[in-house]
């Protein structure tokens, strides 16, 4: 049946294809679809191409139909060779009725005109498909990020809010111990285990013409840039994972904004495992953090990272 729907115009209007009384119908596609219409001086080149989901990605019948009055005359590959995997992902037809085919009609004259005019309009269209293909699998990607950051900003949260000496976001809320409804706050022990009270402090008021300080902004270097911000003390942090490039430094930090390297080697070969790439990041914001609270010591500033690590990980 997969054959005869190839070699027949099954999608030609006033035409049937039955075996045994049962029609058959084309094979229906799920995933993206990019539908194209280019033109040539020979005619219109036209079709739909699918973007399957990695669930259904096979390596049966690469390729895209290229099909001469609703029949398929072969399938091509259109420069795909190179592009790996993603190359079990893109299905499709296309329909240039002006083509030149063989004599045994299992091929198309290629140096002929009009396969040139064709080939040039597919060129054009799967440049399209790379880059769509391109997006798809940065939304999937920034999605596994994007948890594995947030992951990793709550472990950190809950160790500093351990040791709130270590965080340099300001003061973290502190908690007399008496049930109040407000921001929690860490409760104080004393020596001998009661709980030390602390006088709340007044907040500053603001002078009359003096300008709100405005909330710190992440500079994205491109429109895939993974950002999350947790609130630590008075500022908190925000986290910035962006492609700087595979030469670019594996993370660093202007004022409480923490930049990570996509693109560094390191970050690519931990990101393929959960754990690893959630231990990965840690390390990275645990680094830049300490190195901002002791920056002229850095022996110091690592000897706090170990510990902000080993109670963010702690069960």
């Amino acid at each position: 049946k997969a054959r005869l729907a190839e070699s027949g115009p099954i999608n030609a209007p006033d035409f049937e294809v039955l075996v045994n009384g049962e029609k058959i119908h084309p094979p229906r596609l799920s995933g993206h679809r990019i539908p194209f219409l280019e033109g040539t001086q020979f005619g219109l080149v036209h079709g739909e191409i699918v973007i399957l989901p990695n669930s259904a990605a096979s390596t049966s019948n690469l390729g895209i139909e290229c099909k001469v009055r609703q029949v398929t005359i072969r399938r091509e590959l259109f420069g795909m060779e190179s592009w790996g995997r993603d190359v079990t992902r893109i299905r499709g037809e296309v329909h240039a009725d002006f083509l030149p085919i063989t004599s045994d009609r299992s091929g198309f004259i290629t140096d002929s005109e009009e396969y040139k005019a064709f080939s040039e309009a597919m060129s054009r269209v799967m440049r399209e498909v790379k880059s769509v293909l391109g997006q798809l699998s940065n939304k999937r990607e920034n999605r596994i990020t994007s948890r594995a950051v947030r992951e990793a900003l709550e472990r950190i949260q809950k160790s500093l809010l351990a040791h709130p000496d270590l965080s340099p976001f300001g003061p973290i809320p502190v908690s007399n111990g008496q049930p109040a409804i407000g921001e929690g706050g860490v409760v104080t022990p004393t020596k001998g285990g009661h709980i030390e009270s602390i006088a709340e402090k007044q907040k500053p008021v603001r002078k009359s013409g003096q300008k709100r300080r405005g909330k710190p902004k992440a500079d994205l270097l491109t429109p895939n840039a993974v950002v999350r911000r947790v609130k630590i003390g008075s500022t908190g942090v925000i986290c910035c994972l962006d492609h700087f490039g595979p030469e670019g430094t594996e993370s660093f930090s202007e004022g409480n904004i923490i930049y990570i390297n996509r693109d560094h080697p390191l970050y690519k070969a931990e990101s393929n495992k959960r754990d690893a790439h959630i231990l990965n990041l840690a390390r990275l914001i645990t680094q830049e953090i300490c190195l901002m609270k002791n920056l002229r010591n850095s022996r110091k500033a690592f000897r706090q990272q170990s510990i902000l690590l080993r109670d963010a990980f702690r069960d």
